[in-house]
């Protein structure tokens, strides 16, 4: 039997920044990790190889679309779709790689094996060899994830119908793909697809694409997808799909009940993601989980059990990389008796597509639900002189504010660097720094984020300088 101060059963953003800040902090720490690679999902299948294959995949539409415009021809220009994916690899590998010298360097012991609770204080650890190890921790976080999830009518078999995951380990590339879903998920595999000339079909059941988002947000990026060649098919209930051996099929009907079917190389299923608890033997704990299948905790993330906590995509909300990481740093410094804190509304969200998507806070569509007054302050790329030389002129930003105070309540970007700029959203909103505050200091010249500034100072009630 081994014995820890702190047991972390997953490897992912979650559980690698829990085991490490609990190592920082002085507990003896092990971390449980099935696969033979740490970082889970967002390491290895999701975050990283997916914006890795995002900037190859952007490189080559602005060879073929933009270079000319640069004064640059370039002849004879070709894809190769297996280095794309072998550059794709090393990137994940580097990053696995860096997670194992960060376990070392923190003295973090790593057991291979699937965990598995055999009472509230005890773990069994079971390797691929079936070799079985004891352990027993004075706490234990529970950061196993989340899987795709998929809808009725549709299994995905990983063959013709599949999931982000296997979209990422292609051998070759499809003529056409079908992605059902038009989230995250299913805008950034979209994007990838598109851009190296795989005809790609959108098929959405609700009204707007990231429909979790800023609605305008959402509307104009279905504009910009739909310019570069995507077919986006809004308010579309997908109720079948079926592998045909060299292809498959999806059956799917509007809002009018109209029934259609489409073909394809592949069905891509990217309606979202689902806790994974598989294995984890919570029955022998007092551990529950509610209807979703999440692991139900009280606000401190602390289960039924007192010295069992859980965090990230298990417990549920916004399944974010940068939301499990908060999470992971919050139960273990309270832990330890410092007081930290997480404002869940100041997490923002992120879109890799080109242009980029980012937003914080509420939405138009929240305040307005809510009934609270509020400010727009609104400003395109098209008027941005750093925009205009980078020919990256869509999109916009928007501040939405509190009309007596300046408080900001939403911010909310769709284009070039939207990921980067959105932090200056977030650190206003985190401090309670004010539309005007936020207008008046200075900003470097040109730069994407004066498109930002000027959204202050119009969300000020200011008169914008620019336009």
């Amino acid at each position: 039997m081994e014995q820890y101060d702190l047991a972390v059963i997953g490897s992912g953003p979650g559980g690698y920044i829990a085991a490490i800040r609990g190592a920082q902090l002085g507990y003896k720490t092990a971390i449980i990790e099935k696969y033979n690679t740490l970082g889970g999902t967002c390491t290895n299948v999701g975050c990283i190889p997916t914006k890795a294959l995002l900037d190859s995949t952007h490189h080559y539409h602005d060879l073929l679309h933009k270079f000319e415009t640069h004064g640059i021809t370039a002849g004879n220009v070709q894809l190769n779709f297996e280095q794309m994916y072998k550059r794709k690899k090393d990137v994940v590998q580097k990053n696995t790689q860096g997670l194992d010298y960060l376990m070392k360097k923190n003295k973090i012991t790593r057991l291979t094996g699937t965990g598995s609770f055999v009472d509230n204080a005890t773990l069994q650890v079971t390797g691929s060899n079936g070799a079985k190890t004891v352990v027993k921790a004075g706490k234990y976080i529970i950061a196993t994830g989340s899987k795709p999830a998929t809808i009725a009518g549709v299994t995905i078999d990983k063959k013709r119908i599949i999931t982000s995951t296997e979209a990422l380990s292609l051998t070759g590339q499809p003529k056409n793909i079908i992605i059902i879903g038009g989230g995250v998920i299913g805008v950034e595999m979209a994007s990838i697809f598109n851009r190296i000339g795989t005809a790609v079909t959108i098929l959405e059941y609700a009204p707007h694409l990231i429909s979790t988002m800023d609605h305008e947000l959402g509307d104009t990026l279905k504009k910009i997808l739909a310019k570069e060649g995507i077919t986006i098919q809004l308010e579309q209930a997908v109720y079948k799909a079926e592998n045909l051996g060299n292809s498959a099929r999806v059956w799917f009907r509007d809002k009018a009940g109209k029934e259609q079917t489409l073909d394809a190389d592949y069905v891509l299923v990217a309606v979202g993601r689902k806790p994974y608890t598989a294995n984890l033997g919570l029955e022998n704990t007092g551990v529950k989980l509610n209807a979703k299948g999440a692991v139900v905790t009280n606000s401190d993330l602390q289960t039924d059990v007192p010295d069992i906590y859980a965090i990230g995509d298990v417990v549920g909300g916004n399944m974010l990389a940068h939301k499990a990481e908060e999470e992971a740093l919050y139960v273990v410094e309270k832990m330890k008796g410092q007081k930290p804190h997480i404002h869940y509304n100041r997490i923002p969200g992120v879109v890799y597509t080109w242009p980029e998507v980012a937003g914080v806070g509420a939405t138009e569509e929240e305040l307005k639900q809510q009934g609270i007054p509020y400010n727009v302050g609104k400003f395109p790329f098209s008027a941005n002189a750093r925009a205009r030389a980078g020919m990256d002129t869509e999109g916009f930003a928007k501040v939405l504010s509190d009309p007596q105070y300046g408080e900001v309540l939403g911010v909310h970007i769709i284009g070039a660097r939207a990921a980067d700029m959105i932090a200056q959203g977030v650190g206003g909103m985190e401090f309670e720094i004010t539309v005007n505050e936020l207008s008046r200091i200075s900003y470097a010249h040109p730069t994407y984020s004066e498109v930002l500034k000027e959204a202050f100072i119009t969300s000020a009630g200011r008169p914008s300088l620019n336009i």
